[in-house]
């Protein structure tokens, strides 16, 4: 079950706070940890998704609906459902891991920029379906 979920590739959360939105995968650890016995993921998802866009808004306005929401979460595998989906983040591969959680200044960092790497990711207008949130 594991082999589905690598680092970049998109998945849904089943359960929870976060259940119905799309994050994507950081890590893996197939074997767990001493605080996560358990087989789990560190993920980054986006917990409020940017607003509609339109041609009569102003630029304050833009920017303004344009922003993103991110949370960074350790997830067992078993409330993750894997997408056909990946999303290229190169530059947040080595930035959260297991001592990112224990120190509540690391956390806020790292939400930090895995903010503006989604942001800069929504501007590009690649990966659209990543920032629309489900509708079920």
């Amino acid at each position: 079950m594991a082999k589905i979920f690598k680092p970049g590739k998109v998945a849904l959360v089943t359960r929870g706070r976060f259940a119905g939105k799309k994050v994507v995968i950081l890590q893996t650890l197939d074997q767990g940890t001493k605080a996560h016995p358990f087989s789990h993921a560190v993920v980054a998802g986006v917990e409020r998704y940017p607003l509609k866009v339109t041609k009569s808004m102003g630029a304050k306005r833009i920017a303004k609906r344009s922003r993103v929401k991110p949370f960074v979460r350790v997830v067992n595998f078993n409330h993750l459902m894997p997408t056909r989906y990946a999303l290229e983040l190169d530059n947040l591969k080595g930035l959260v891991s297991a001592e990112t959680f224990k120190e509540p200044s690391q956390r806020s960092a790292a939400k930090k920029v895995i903010k503006k790497t989604f942001e800069e990711k929504y501007q590009t207008g690649k990966s659209a379906w990543f920032f629309t949130p489900l509708r079920f």
